[in-house]
């Protein structure tokens, strides 16, 4: 019977690091390069290392944590799907939408439609904009300079 890989004690802590930093920015773009180095590591070592110790890779626990924020938003704001997909990191709606049927079994506007029915209060969407739980929107300035249309 074999043992289950472990990393070294002394990495989980640049490990924890990487994966706290993944929790706090969830929204920003996903680099490899980037938490490499927070965690002090190359990125292979690193890769390799997340992978034993959370059996995910980074970019799927990534998406998990989006996919979380997102079921959030969905059953407590009044936002559309779309703004929910800008605001949880994912700039393509087909990307948002397959990845969260992937994760959570259904997709983003029936688990919205699945929450409304239940007749739960619901939180403006300009509220959440304002009070900045929310940072990213679908009509935010594009990346690049181009304005939005």
């Amino acid at each position: 019977m074999s043992h289950p890989r472990r990393v070294p004690g002394d990495v989980l802590v640049h490990l924890r690091r990487a994966r706290d930093h993944l929790d706090r920015h969830f929204a920003e773009p996903f680099d490899l390069d980037q938490l490499a180095a927070l965690a002090g590591m190359s990125r292979y070592h690193f890769l390799r290392s997340f992978a034993t110790t959370y059996r995910v890779t980074p970019a799927a626990y990534l998406a998990e944590r989006r996919v979380e924020r997102a079921q959030d938003l969905l059953r407590a704001a009044n936002l559309t799907v779309t703004e929910v997909c800008h605001a949880v990191g994912y700039s393509s709606l087909g990307s948002f939408s397959s990845r969260f049927r992937e994760i959570v079994g259904e997709s983003p506007s029936d688990f919205q439609r699945r929450y409304a029915a239940a007749g739960n209060p619901r939180i403006p969407g300009c509220y959440v904009f304002m009070a900045g739980l929310v940072e990213r929107t679908a009509t935010q300035e594009k990346p690049g300079g181009a304005e939005p249309s």
